[in-house]
């Protein structure tokens, strides 16, 4: 059995993490994850996997399979707070990061969770909000 993924605390995962989920190298990693108990999802990833079902049927399953992850990470006006103050204390140098990367980190640092996701500019967010960050290997 491999070792989950991280330190111990819950992840949030993001949407790019999601999507390689079941990729050979990367899927007995999180199955160990979410057996463990040590996955947690936010609302703006919900919303960006929901945004990708092609049908009802498929909206059904994915509304399913993210609603029965072990941890919630909710985006509280305090994780919105933290992720202005992160903007402002990155000053502009990462334009190029997604509104929704700022929010997913700051919600997973309100809870003490950390990220897993295949995103460089990931780190950095981690790093200036002062959470965990895990990259799954391999990725950019």
């Amino acid at each position: 059995m491999s070792a989950p993924f991280g330190s111990g605390a819950p992840l949030v995962f993001d949407t790019s993490a999601w999507l390689r989920q079941r990729d050979s190298a990367v899927h007995p990693r999180w199955e160990a994850t979410r057996i463990a108990g040590l996955l947690a999802v936010c609302p703006v990833v919900t919303l960006e996997v929901l945004r990708g079902a092609r049908d009802e049927q498929m909206f059904a399953a994915l509304d399913s399979a993210l609603a029965a992850v072990s941890h919630q990470a909710p985006v509280t006006r305090t994780a919105c707070e933290a992720a202005v103050g992160a903007s402002r204390q990155l000053r502009g140098s990462r334009r190029g990061v997604p509104a929704a990367d700022y929010l997913i980190v700051a919600a997973a640092a309100e809870r003490g969770f950390g990220v897993l996701h295949c995103d460089r500019h990931m780190d950095m967010l981690a790093e200036t909000l002062g959470v965990e960050s895990i990259r799954i290997p391999g990725t950019e």
